[in-house]
């Protein structure tokens, strides 16, 4: 019994000896080395893809959709048929303004000829007529008066002649007066403004038929259709949105510490989550002149353009972009996480001997995981990682190194 006690007692000193040993030792803290290697600085963010040239058609007159010509997605020619709104109302007001306009022009060209035929007709008979027997009265007349003359005849017999060559002279004028007006300027006048008036509702017919036919107004791909046939539309409503896709503008949301790294011409490649494995290629195109609000950020919209021959990247697609800002080649590099930032300084703390040291250092470019170091830094030098241990300079450190 009184072994166990004592191999116990013992046991508990050792653990005792350990246990204070291990709190007055130094911290275990993760250390790496600073090497040389090609750094690419890029910036990964994400945006929106859109057509460069595009048009939104819209229905230019109310009507129902009796037919939509086009599918979405469909490759479209300038001037091809995209959509017919329903025009028989507006045909049937065509076919009455041309009757009208048929009887009206009749009407002109009856006045044109001085008159209905029939009415014409029978002035000229009796003006024929009339003529007829002026001449003879006017033979009559002069024999009369001849043997008057002569005593032959009484003289009133002579002036009863007279009189009935001026009565047929003045019938004869009337029947002319008569003949002259069949056609008056207020007639034609009339005539005249219901032509115009057929005129004008027959082209307002044509016209309405016209804009049932919806064109496309350039060449593309009708990307968008937010219609359906049956449905009834209104001036403005939205047919179609129609683009060229073979080449995109992308926005690309680039946080505002980050808008300094991003220039006109940099390269730019796009990915969507879509088709994993796709990539498109482009460049910047301008770098943006304000920074607004998305979300919780304060971005500024860079507008990248981007190659899409084979048309697979849609317009309004949500993508993801990285942008190429700067290549250093043969850096001195260490890991983000080493960089430190000390009274608004950056820097790092080294390994001297087995105590850390504060290091101040002047940073150049970065990537996602590294960051250049210009000054302040050796290649080989151990820099202290990330870790749980509250590093302060001077403090004795058990090194470890990844």
């Amino acid at each position: 019994m009184k072994k166990w006690l004592g191999l116990t007692a013992a046991l508990a000193i050792v653990a005792s000896v350990w246990l204070l040993a291990r709190r007055t030792a130094p911290p275990e803290a993760p250390f790496t080395r600073v090497g040389r290697e090609r750094l690419v600085s890029t910036l990964v963010t994400n945006g929106k893809a859109e057509p460069i040239e595009w048009i939104r058609v819209r229905a230019e007159r109310s009507g129902a959709l009796r037919r939509l010509a086009v599918e979405r997605g469909s490759v479209v020619a300038k001037g091809q048929v995209l959509a017919e709104l329903d025009a028989s109302a507006a045909r049937a007001e065509l076919a009455a303004a041309e009757a009208r306009i048929t009887q009206a022009q009749s009407e002109l060209e009856t006045m044109d000829r001085g008159g209905r035929e029939a009415e014409r007709a029978d002035m000229d008979g009796q003006h024929a007529r009339a003529r007829l027997e002026l001449q003879q009265a006017e033979k009559e007349s002069a024999a009369l008066a001849r043997l008057a003359e002569k005593n032959a005849v009484t003289r009133q017999e002579a002036s009863e002649a007279r009189e009935r060559v001026d009565r047929l002279t003045v019938q004869i004028q009337a029947l002319a007066a008569r003949r002259a007006a069949l056609v008056t300027p207020l007639d034609r006048k009339v005539a005249e403004a219901r032509l115009r008036d057929a005129q004008a509702a027959a082209e307002l017919a044509r016209k309405t038929i016209d804009l049932a036919v919806i064109r496309a107004p350039m060449a593309g791909v009708a990307y968008r259709l937010p219609i359906r046939a049956g449905a009834y539309l209104n001036p403005g409503d939205e047919i179609a949105e129609i683009g060229r896709l073979d080449r995109l503008r992308i926005t690309v949301y680039v946080d505002e510490p980050e808008l300094g790294r991003v220039a006109r011409g940099m390269p730019v490649t796009v990915t969507w989550d879509a088709l994993p494995g796709r990539e498109w290629k482009g460049t910047v195109e301008k770098t943006p002149a304000t920074v607004t609000a998305l979300g919780t950020r304060e971005v500024g919209e860079v507008a990248c353009v981007v190659e899409n021959p084979g048309r697979e990247l849609p317009p309004g697609a949500n993508i993801n972009a990285s942008i190429l800002s700067r290549v250093a080649e043969n850096a001195l590099v260490i890991p983000k996480e080493a960089l430190r930032r000390e009274d608004n300084q950056p820097g790092v703390y080294v390994l001297d001997g087995n105590r850390v040291a504060w290091r101040p250092v002047e940073t150049g470019i970065s990537s996602v995981t590294r960051v250049q170091i210009l000054k302040g830094l050796n290649e080989g030098d151990a820099v202290a990682a990330a870790s749980d241990v509250a590093l302060r300079a001077g403090l004795e450190v058990r090194p470890s190194f990844r």
